[in-house]
């Protein structure tokens, strides 16, 4: 049986269930259950935890790693890693700056060249992945140590400092800066735009993966890129739309980077990469491939947004926020692999 095959018989069985076995065997409910715990454990240690006003703040830092955990989850379920998502959204942030600044531009023409760019980036990890045969980690890492080099390198060439250049004063930084950073308020909660980018990411992806045949393709290039090749699945094709689905996700995330904070130092975004991967798996995305959640990404970079406030909230000791992030990966990973095997038994 091919694994197209599989995933329709898989659907077949799932839709016979009871509802309460449906609901278990989905990869997102690990991580549900993980918020709904965190949730109620800082609501009852931290006391700036339950005021309203601060659910803004949670929020805010959810999105910003929801963002990119989304296509990460998306690009994992397909069986590949991408170590550059968090030094492209850096890239895209400095390209735009530094080319509008340097040559006196309007604003909007360094981000739509920084749109260029990133979603290039992206399409150049997919198509060095499969030209080479290399695992994506390698070519990623590769990436990533060059996007890195790159940033501090033309930063400091361009403005001779280790971030960009103020641009707020430039025609165009206005409007862009209400479409990339803008916010509103609700009440006592102040809202950033990035939290609807991150709310429609996550719905369009749930859509894309559950709802429509290039989210069939995704699980099989994860599950099996030869038996999906075999069965007329365009492998190639969905492996390069994933890697482009991060840069495009990157870039968007750098435009708020750039528009929020007016410059972006040239080091912001190592080791967030492994931020991202962690949310997706904690959201039940598997390291193989062919598993795994876009909602459930989003509830982990909910439960990082909580988490991370939430300890300095407690007045506890924020060294041991990595800590918890390991801990959080392996009990993520045991879980999933355990849903799956319980799911694919039924």
């Amino acid at each position: 049986m091919s694994t197209v095959e599989e995933l329709a018989a898989r659907d077949d069985r799932v839709a016979g269930r009871p509802l309460a076995a449906r609901v278990l065997s989905r990869p997102e409910v690990g991580s549900l259950v993980a918020a709904v715990v965190i949730f109620l454990l800082f609501m009852a240690v931290a006391e700036p935890f339950r005021n309203v006003a601060n659910i803004g703040t949670i929020l805010y830092g959810a999105s910003t790693i929801g963002m990119m955990a989304v296509p990460v989850a998306l690009l994992m379920i397909g069986g590949e890693f991408d170590l550059s998502a968090g030094v492209a959204v850096t890239t895209a942030g400095l390209s735009g700056s530094l080319l509008a600044w340097n040559f006196g531009l309007n604003v909007w023409v360094g981000v739509l060249f920084s749109l260029v760019l990133a979603v290039a980036i992206g399409a150049f990890n997919g198509w060095l992945l499969l030209r080479t045969g290399l695992p994506s980690f390698l070519v990623t890492l590769g990436t990533f140590f060059i996007l890195q080099g790159v940033n501090l390198g033309v930063t400091r060439l361009a403005t001779g400092n280790v971030a960009s250049a103020g641009i707020n004063d430039m025609d165009g930084f206005a409007s862009a800066r209400a479409v990339f950073g803008s916010e509103v308020t609700i009440g006592p909660i102040n809202l950033k735009i990035t939290v609807l980018y991150w709310l429609l990411l996550t719905l369009i992806g749930a859509y894309v993966l559950l709802r429509t045949r290039i989210g069939n393709w995704i699980f099989a290039v994860g599950g099996d890129a030869a038996a999906a090749r075999a069965v007329g699945v365009p492998v190639r094709a969905t492996k390069v739309g994933l890697f482009m689905t991060v840069g495009f996700c990157a870039w968007l995330s750098g435009m708020h980077l750039l528009f929020q904070f007016n410059t972006v130092q040239s080091g912001e975004g190592v080791g967030k990469e492994f931020i991202f991967i962690i949310a997706a798996v904690i959201g039940g995305c598997l390291l193989t491939g062919g598993y795994g959640s876009v909602v459930g990404a989003s509830i982990g970079a909910l439960i990082f947004g909580m988490t991370q406030l939430g300890i300095n909230y407690a007045g506890w000791n924020p060294d041991w926020f990595r800590t918890f992030l390991g801990v959080m990966l392996l009990l993520a990973t045991i879980v999933n692999l355990y849903v799956k095997r319980r799911a694919d038994l039924r």
